[in-house]
């Protein structure tokens, strides 16, 4: 139930549940693959742990997958729509999947900062109206999860569930996925967890 999936999802994020637990828990995660109902349980119990102060925003953009075959020239979108004045907020992970491009790796050479609180996140929205955060300054605990990547040899709900954090509550999301498969499930999500606006796109 929604119920027992956040009750799971805050002890793990609190350090309250052993190794082992934790892996057969993820692991059997992706054997039945999450529902609806627990995976807004997880992004809640999650948005619920980050205690973040209030930020105008206007777009919260996610990035975790990283680049195989290309750039990440959608950087080039969101850096464009800020530069028209939209506070642009871009959150993601990097280093989970070997031999690809991330998001951070590219913000860095192009001069961007990378934040790591909530306090630069507001002084880069307001000089630049964009800013980034890497998932290990958002929530140490998700990102030591979806670094687990490599030692299962098998993507979890984390991949999902960052993607639909939104901390800061802004007006419009959007995520971008790999597998079809998952489209319904973001978009029943985020229509649980109350957003105004959300795109999902493959």
């Amino acid at each position: 139930s929604y119920e027992e999936a956040y009750q799971a999802f805050s002890m793990i994020l609190k350090n309250e549940v052993d190794d082992v637990q934790l892996g057969a828990f993820l692991m059997l995660l992706r054997v039945k693959e999450e529902s609806v109902d627990e995976l807004t349980a997880f992004v809640q119990a999650t948005k619920d742990q980050l205690n973040l102060p209030a930020l105008a925003v206007d777009l919260d953009w996610s990035s975790y997958a990283g680049k195989r075959k290309h750039y990440p020239w959608f950087l080039l979108s969101a850096l464009t729509l800020a530069q028209h004045g939209y506070r642009v907020f871009m959150h993601g992970a990097s280093g989970h999947t070997v031999n690809r491009i991330y998001t951070e790796q590219v913000l860095e050479y192009l001069g961007y900062p990378l934040c790591q609180n909530a306090q630069q996140v507001a002084e880069q929205l307001d000089q630049t109206h964009f800013a980034f955060m890497p998932l290990d300054a958002l929530c140490p605990k998700l990102a030591e999860m979806i670094d687990y990547r490599q030692l299962f040899g098998l993507r979890s709900p984390v991949h999902t569930l960052s993607r639909l954090i939104n901390p800061f509550d802004s007006k419009a999301t959007l995520q971008a996925i790999f597998h079809p498969a998952y489209r319904s499930s973001h978009q029943q999500a985020a229509f649980q967890l109350g957003y105004q606006n959300s795109a999902v796109i493959k």
